[in-house]
């Protein structure tokens, strides 16, 4: 990293689903007793894992689609009970509500409230979130984080990594794309932000390489204890 990377920027714009609040950790402890009710056999993890990916899947062919947007929640309807269907697990639709409706109350990683508090000491600290906006309002008493700004992506009526999405949320911030460091755990994320004009961090939780893309991180650390030790 180079301060030019950082140099001009105002804003630290976060990913709240698995880059802010624990996503996979907290799903699957959810899941967990839930499937265990349903006297299904396998791993709650891989449960979660494939919940995500069918959720990441459909949200991007909505995305590339670019018709009228369809809600996170609904998105993620879509994807659990696609789930038990390949698993070949009963539900109702209130069951499928139900867990859906958890991704609310997840919790923070264990060091990003202090990391967080350490960099509103120089940045405006912003949410864009694919999540619905009424989702991410009922979130805020669960992380209990204090950002300046959420916005959802039902702004720019597109899932990121959508150019409209983070064009949008630098409109609304009021800053130009470059005076935004974006910050995400997932790759596509961070690709879709710098690619729009934006910095970019990745937390590179799962010590996974980032691949190949002309599109690289300004910042790539571990944790975000390890972003706000580097730049604040």
């Amino acid at each position: 990293m180079t301060d030019d990377a950082i140099k001009d920027v105002k804003v630290c714009m976060f990913d709240q689903y698995g880059t802010v609040v624990d996503m996979q950790g907290g799903l699957t402890a959810i899941a967990t007793p839930f499937l265990q009710k349903k006297g299904w056999k396998g791993n709650p993890n891989s449960f979660v894992t494939w919940w995500r990916r069918n959720h990441f899947e459909n949200s991007m062919i909505d995305a590339l689609l670019h018709k009228e947007h369809t809600s996170y929640r609904e998105i993620g309807q879509r994807a659990v009970a696609h789930v038990m269907d390949r698993a070949g697990i009963e539900y109702t639709r209130d069951e499928v509500r139900y867990l859906v409706g958890e991704i609310e109350k997840l919790k923070p990683f264990p060091e990003v409230p202090e990391a967080l508090a350490r960099l509103r000491t120089r940045y405006r600290l912003v949410v864009l979130s694919n999540g619905d906006p009424d989702m991410l309002e009922t979130a805020k008493q669960y992380h209990k984080i204090p950002f300046d700004q959420v916005i959802s992506v039902a702004e720019a009526n597109s899932f990121k990594p959508h150019v409209a999405t983070y064009t949008k949320a630098a409109e609304l911030c009021g800053v130009g794309l470059d005076q935004i460091l974006f910050v995400a755990n997932h790759a596509f994320d961070c690709i879709g932000a710098k690619a729009a004009g934006m910095r970019t961090a990745f937390i590179d939780r799962r010590r996974r390489p980032f691949g190949e893309t002309p599109y690289q991180p300004d910042i790539l650390v571990p944790t975000m204890a390890d972003l706000a030790d580097a730049i604040v």
